[in-house]
């Protein structure tokens, strides 16, 4: 069986804080972060709306995007998550539909 990795960015609000995170489960991860099960920066700062995320069928490209997203500028961040969802709408409300 295939597995599917997930890149994703998290905001606190639109043009808040930022978050970029990798994970095999994208659903149950989302939910640890807006439950603050995840000790550290996403629980300090409420960052748990899920604005942006990719799908990849090789860990190792994930986990290379995520450490690419972490490098850039908050600029190239704002207008990648702009161009897929310019409402900022919290997508985690999407997953299970």
């Amino acid at each position: 069986m295939e597995k599917t990795f997930f890149v994703y960015i998290l905001a606190s609000a639109r043009n808040g804080t930022l978050y970029a995170g990798v994970t095999n489960d994208l659903a149950r991860r989302i939910h640890e972060h807006k439950t603050k099960q995840v000790p550290g920066f996403t629980s300090r700062y409420n960052v748990h709306m899920l604005v942006w995320y990719e799908t990849y069928g090789d860990v190792n490209e994930a986990i290379a995007r995520e450490k690419q997203l972490k490098k850039w500028e908050r600029r190239w961040k704002l207008e990648l998550i702009e161009t897929l969802n310019p409402e900022w709408k919290d997508l985690y409300f999407d997953l299970n539909n």
